[in-house]
């Protein structure tokens, strides 16, 4: 008897890419699964994609939830498989996903599952570039969490894991308040809670880059008061699972990330973030920008190159950075 596996989709307004989602969940190798998506309030095509599906075994519950952690939350409620993959409506899988996967946990109930992954562009998957890490590897959880973090750029997009439905019970819903990076803080709490993370080389998560959300709605105080309560949030979850050094200076480089990408707006988020990463013991990590900014950071140092980086950007592109 096959593991049935629960695949849960969120889908907003998702309509030019969702039937291509779904094509690459229904190629599975794996013959049990269970394929539940929710259409958010998609006021597209999503709705007439979707009906053309039903007829193929997938279940679509229609709502207005306004947020993909509710709509998460919504088809996690529905779903009655062994094991939980959470999945968004514009990226692809590899064939062998969730086989690889499944066959990688066996009869384990506080482990998960992780694949490699990376982008392509648009609507051209022949454009994928895979994008090694060093946590493509077996890890304890904990460990996972300090060595993606180090870089203050981990990569925690939901469809990479696979997770047993014990573990995914065991931390809780996603967190229903959160509108940016609310993966993170999921994953983080899931990660610090799991005994080992599993890595799956035969398993391939395709990221689309080059269509998501306007920068101007990522810089909006609502998202980044996301951002800053998911990562306080989630390192949180690891601190209190492992409180040593490697671990605060993991989590302090996670909020250093938080500064460089939002200064010099939201200066008291900005200064919170500093007093905790001063608690910590501070930070080592980098500031990130293009080639033509690292050089200025060099000269001025960063937070003059930022401010400068930020006009050039508000001269080039107004719209976006209103």
């Amino acid at each position: 008897m096959h593991s049935l596996v629960s695949i849960c989709i969120p889908c907003h307004n998702a309509g030019p890419y969702i039937g291509e989602a779904l094509d690459s969940v229904l190629a599975q190798t794996w013959p049990n699964l269970e394929i539940i998506v929710v259409n958010d309030g998609s006021t597209d095509e999503s709705a007439a994609v979707l009906d053309r599906y039903t007829e193929r075994g997938i279940i679509v519950i229609t709502e207005v939830l306004g947020s993909a952690t509710r709509a998460r939350n919504r088809a996690a409620a529905a779903a009655t498989g062994d094991f939980i993959k959470f999945f968004d409506a514009d990226d692809l899988m590899s064939p062998d996903m969730i086989a690889s996967q499944v066959k990688r946990l066996g009869a384990s109930t506080d482990k998960m599952a992780s694949a490699q992954w990376g982008r392509f562009q648009g609507y051209r998957p022949e454009t994928l570039k895979l994008n090694p890490e060093s946590v493509w590897r077996d890890m304890a959880g904990t460990d996972w969490l300090v060595e993606a973090w180090h870089h203050g750029e981990p990569m925690m997009q939901p469809g990479i894991f696979l997770l047993p439905r014990a573990l995914w019970e065991s931390v809780g819903p996603w967190n229903e308040e959160l509108t940016l990076i609310d993966d993170f803080e999921f994953f983080a709490r899931v990660l610090a809670n799991a005994e080992q993370v599993l890595f799956c080389p035969e398993a391939t998560l395709l990221y689309r880059s080059g269509i998501h959300g306007s920068l101007s709605g990522r810089r909006s105080r609502t998202a980044v008061e996301s951002a800053f309560n998911a990562l306080q949030q989630g390192t949180h979850s690891l601190l209190a699972r492992r409180d040593d050094a490697a671990s605060r200076r993991s989590a302090a480089n996670i909020l250093q990330g938080f500064i460089y990408t939002y200064y010099p707006e939201h200066p008291d988020l900005c200064r919170e973030m500093e007093r905790q990463i001063e608690k910590l013991g501070g930070s080592d990590l980098p500031p990130s920008g293009p080639p033509r900014f690292k050089k200025l950071a060099k000269l001025t140092g960063w937070r003059i190159a930022r401010r400068i980086q930020r006009l050039t950007d508000q001269w080039r592109h107004p719209a976006a950075v209103a």
